[in-house]
């Protein structure tokens, strides 16, 4: 063998052992239709994760890996999201972050569960999702039991409701969020006076309002999205009636203003976002909020941390366990304790995060502002 051949089989060799493992994180959510504006917020958050990691260079079990976002959309579509779902396993990803919404992510957990791929959602509030016993299903924020209590436990001791109109969009997260609601709303002592429905699409609320409205409530409480509940508002207006509305974390995003076509008043709308830090934490979120805004040129809406927070973690179970084979880090990421920019991260037996927070906001000025974090 002359020398040449031997210098080029040395590189060769060099060159196998310096390679960098390619790490796959799938990620899905609506990035376009209604509700895109929430989907990209999380897409983004998982991309400024995969980012960090980069910059760090992360080694596991002995060997420098590079980490790649697979971004795929969903459309808010069940059928769509199992799609998507198939697609990412096919590409052998080593874990996903999302879906976005209840509806998507319950569908789709059954396609990464049978994979044996651990998945974390960012934003999925429903207790169906951790209910099915996937032990790779996992959520970085509270569910809608805790997110219904505190709603619940604020409209009554608060804002002094005692009777109540429940609205909700039929999807998985909204129709589940008004039954959590609905139960706390009981257990406080207020009523419920009228029980309405529409759906995830609508854009005509002038029958179910103006039965609503013969009914008196001091309060609307919508299980939905912003993209409904802001029209919503604008035909409240048109029609005179004024009540409070409240909901999740659906209709969290300054966009609600925007969408009622700027009926929406100060202090008119309330809502809950499942996650908020308390002050010893808030330095950290307060940064990340910063980055975003330099990185994207836009204010964060909601769940951007929570996906950067499950990227995160995904990754130092693997660290942990020193393998980034989905088999062999899945166990460690059901024990894991991580400290991200929303605040501690531990799962219970069933995936959900523990002792997770909620944040209660108000609008002023179509902007939110905070009124209370609580667990």
């Amino acid at each position: 063998m002359n020398k040449t051949l031997v210098a080029a089989v040395l590189l060769a060799i060099a060159s196998l052992a310096n390679a960098q493992e390619v790490v796959k994180i799938g990620h899905s959510a609506a990035v376009t239709g209604p509700v895109a504006y929430f989907g990209k917020d999380t897409e983004n958050g998982a991309r400024m994760g995969i980012e960090a990691l980069n910059a760090r260079g992360v080694v596991v079990g002995g060997k420098k890996v590079r980490f790649e976002l697979l971004a795929e959309d969903d459309g808010g579509d069940p059928k769509q999201a199992t799609n998507v779902a198939q697609k990412l396993v096919d590409a052998r990803v080593n874990g996903v972050v999302g879906h976005e919404t209840s509806g998507t992510t319950i569908p789709a957990s059954k396609i990464y569960h049978q994979a044996g791929i651990p998945q974390i959602s960012p934003s999925s509030t429903s207790p169906k999702y951790t209910q099915q016993g996937f032990n790779t299903a996992f959520r970085v924020v509270a569910n809608d039991v805790q997110l219904g209590q505190a709603l619940g436990r604020y409209a009554v001791k608060e804002m002094k409701a005692k009777r109540v109109a429940v609205i909700d969009d039929r999807t998985a997260y909204g129709q589940g969020l008004a039954v959590e609601f609905a139960k706390g709303l009981k257990q406080q002592g207020a009523q419920v006076v009228a029980r309405e429905f529409t759906h995830d699409k609508a854009t005509d609320f002038n029958a179910i309002l103006t039965k609503i409205r013969a009914t008196k409530p001091d309060l609307v409480f919508f299980g939905g999205m912003s993209s409904v509940a802001g029209p919503m508002l604008r035909q409240m207006k048109q029609l005179g009636f004024n009540a409070k509305m409240m909901g999740g974390d659906g209709i969290c995003s300054d966009e609600i203003h925007k969408l009622s076509g700027g009926a929406m008043a100060d202090g008119q709308v309330f809502c809950a976002e499942a996650g908020g830090v308390d002050a010893a934490c808030r330095a950290a979120l307060d940064k990340f909020r910063s980055d975003y805004k330099k990185r994207f040129g836009i204010e964060v809406q909601i769940n951007a941390p929570y996906a950067h927070d499950a990227v995160m973690t995904m990754a130092d179970a693997m660290v942990k366990a020193g393998s980034t084979a989905p088999a062999k880090y899945l166990p460690v990421l059901a024990t894991i304790q991580y400290k991200g920019v929303t605040g501690p991260i531990a799962f219970d037996t069933r995936g959900d995060i523990r002792d997770g927070t909620i944040t209660l906001y108000t609008f002023k000025g179509g902007k939110r502002s905070v009124l209370a974090v609580t667990k």
